[in-house]
């Protein structure tokens, strides 16, 4: 038997039991909400790319354009973790959907450029390292925020560079960016797992704890699809 510092009664072994079954039943709705949104938008771009109209229409003029930043938009202006919080859960898992929806659209052109097994390939190498990172992210006791920080300011850099190299269109440029992608992403899966463990506990309430495995999966997820792009643009073959 333990004492909880900040109260008079004792907390017992059958606290902690509890809290490591909330805990757990909390990740696996982590990883089922980012599943299915790995797979809407699977679809959605797999749908587009053999629709030919249709990947005409979003793949050229200002459609393109508008959906190249669109995804990147609705993170900032509608699916902050703050607007998230004040959503109801069903509310905001329909947001995350949407957004799978549309992220799904602006990745259309991958089925249409790189060959069919080559996406199959990346994607089950991208499944491997996510999953090795988010377990190590999950059950190290190592505290990952100095990391998590350091790559989250590497990911503004990137970002900054991927702009600039699209009006140069340098091969060494993309060619380095698409390297430190794979290296922060890799280490930002394993933090964001951590986080999301940390950010966990009985005392949200389960309607608060719904929200934040949306929040969780939305974190896991980019995580999950940046890393696929970047070792896209490694391994991919093309068609």
């Amino acid at each position: 038997m333990t004492y909880d510092p900040s109260s008079t009664r004792p907390m017992t072994a059958t606290t902690d039991k509890v809290v490591d079954a909330g805990l757990q039943a909390h990740m696996r709705s982590v990883y089922n909400n980012m599943t299915w949104g790995l797979a809407v938008t699977g679809a959605t771009a797999f749908g587009i790319a053999n629709f030919a109209p249709l990947y005409n229409l979003v793949t050229t003029g200002p459609l393109y354009w508008i959906l190249a930043f669109a995804p990147l938009a609705f993170l900032w202006f509608g699916l902050s973790p703050a607007k998230l919080l004040r959503m109801d859960a069903g509310k905001a898992r329909s947001m995350f959907v949407l957004f799978c929806v549309l992220m799904g659209a602006s990745m259309a052109s991958i089925f249409a450029v790189y060959t069919g097994a080559s996406v199959a390939r990346v994607f089950f190498i991208t499944a491997a390292t996510f999953a090795s990172m988010s377990l190590f992210g999950y059950t190290t006791k190592k505290d990952l925020s100095g990391m998590g920080h350091f790559m989250m300011m590497g990911m503004v850099g990137i970002f900054f560079a991927m702009i600039f190299n699209m009006f140069i269109e340098s091969t060494m440029i993309h060619f380095v960016i698409s390297g430190l992608g794979v290296i922060i992403f890799t280490a930002l899966t394993a933090w964001e797992t951590q986080t999301i463990k940390e950010t966990y506990a009985v005392a949200h309430g389960r309607e608060t704890n719904e929200k934040l495995a949306v929040i969780g999966a939305l974190t896991l997820y980019m995580c999950f699809i940046n890393l696929f792009q970047f070792l896209m643009s490694f391994m991919g073959q093309r068609d």
